[in-house]
């Protein structure tokens, strides 16, 4: 229980995610004003530089008059700008803040990260905050002409084009002991390792005259998944007749019981069972296991002298992927090998998440596994070859059943 509640304490960060709290001091007060912590920026905006120029041409007319009025109007200003900075202090106190990106993560398809705040300030309230974030791949597709040929600001804008940046702001107010939540949608473009980061925490507040910033340098790890892609299923090959049909851990149409569930509209009412209604008082209906003598198993072999482009292999983990999703749900996958590996069983839903998630780091190899050629026993089997310079072609023990 002391780790579990040691590790939620440390996805928390921020000025208020400290848990032992110093005692008081004006001497700490008073440097931390003028002496910001680390990562702490406060700049002007556009109207406090306007009222610096204000006040320093106020001032130079009261020295010059010698004017009490233009000397308290100058007094006044300065007193807003230092007021400002306080307040805008003070309203970044008690704060922390931790990522919770929404799961999962797919090429070309929206998601959502979550960003939960907490004050933690026993009187105060605040105000007015956003969060800048941007999401960005580990591995970075090489630019098309090499690096040597290319000037800096086109390297820059070569590796800037994968990051994509956004900002959101926490609008209503965050009351003392409260918390609040904000979405980000952000849609990544490239299947693999990436992250997401929050760069800083930002607030105008009170009078738009400081910009006041904390960088949070706070990163969290995500796996994209291939995108899905379109496909043409072109014949497929019939699973060979004599061989026994084996149960899978899935409802389907066999002769199998699998489990119980509760009665839904639609439902035939041959498949009450009947006892077990009678003895929970509600209506419950049996569950058969499916049989997978018609199951497809997967195959893919990624040698880097096979798949010499980056475009066709991409291509390719998004219809292994896709191929994969679609056959899972009319329940005839029975799993992925992947370069000679074991082959992995898709039972479940986390079988299934498995798979994707060993497509989303898949890699071309320069040598293939020998453990690949020893599955020739097992019918059935999916492979994937290129077609031409861009196409994909799928096929089943020798035959061509699939293309994208």
């Amino acid at each position: 229980m002391l780790n579990v509640a040691a590790a939620a304490a440390a996805d928390w960060h921020g000025p208020g995610a400290q848990e032992r709290r110093r005692a008081f001091q004006w001497r700490t007060l008073l440097w931390a004003l003028v002496f910001p912590p680390k990562r702490h920026r406060i700049s002007l905006t556009v109207p406090g530089l306007f009222l610096m120029v204000l006040a320093v041409g106020i001032g130079t007319a009261a020295y010059n008059t010698a004017s009490n009025i233009l000397f308290i109007t100058l007094s006044l200003l300065l007193a807003c700008l230092l007021l400002s900075g306080l307040l805008s202090w003070f309203n970044f106190m008690g704060i922390c803040w931790r990522l919770r990106p929404q799961g999962p993560w797919r090429a070309g398809h929206e998601t959502l990260v979550t960003v939960e705040v907490e004050n933690r300030k026993a009187w105060l309230p605040t105000y007015s905050l956003w969060f800048e974030l941007a999401t960005q791949p580990r591995h970075v597709p090489p630019p098309e002409k090499p690096e040597r040929e290319m000037k800096m600001r086109e390297i820059l804008a070569a590796a800037e084009k994968y990051i994509t940046r956004g900002r959101i702001f926490l609008r209503e107010r965050l009351d003392p002991r409260g918390a609040a939540s904000v979405d980000w949608g952000v849609k990544p473009t490239l299947r693999g390792e990436a992250s997401v980061e929050l760069g800083a925490v930002g607030s105008l507040f009170p009078f738009g005259f400081l910009r006041k910033n904390i960088g949070a340098t706070l990163k969290h790890p995500v796996l994209v998944w291939p995108a899905q892609v379109e496909y043409q299923w072109t014949g497929a090959v019939a699973a060979h007749a004599g061989a026994s049909g084996q149960r899978t851990a899935r409802a389907g149409t066999g002769d199998d019981l699998l489990a119980l569930r509760k009665y839904e509209q639609g439902d035939s009412h041959r498949l009450i069972h009947w006892k077990a209604s009678a003895r929970l008082g509600q209506l419950m209906i049996r569950q058969f296991a499916a049989e997978s003598h018609d199951g497809y198993s997967l195959r893919l072999d990624t040698p880097a002298a096979v798949w010499t482009r980056p475009e066709q292999f991409e291509l390719l983990c998004s219809f292994v992927g896709t191929l994969a999703e679609d056959l899972y749900a009319t329940g005839r996958l029975r799993g992925l090998s992947v370069n000679g590996g074991p082959l992995i069983e898709t039972r479940r839903i986390r079988d299934l998440e498995a798979v994707l998630d060993e497509l989303a780091r898949l890699q071309p190899v320069a040598e293939q596994g020998a453990g690949s050629r020893e599955q020739g026993a097992i019918k059935n089997v999916i492979t994937f070859a290129p077609e031409g310079a861009r196409g994909v072609i799928a096929y089943v023990d020798g035959r061509q059943t699939a293309s994208a």
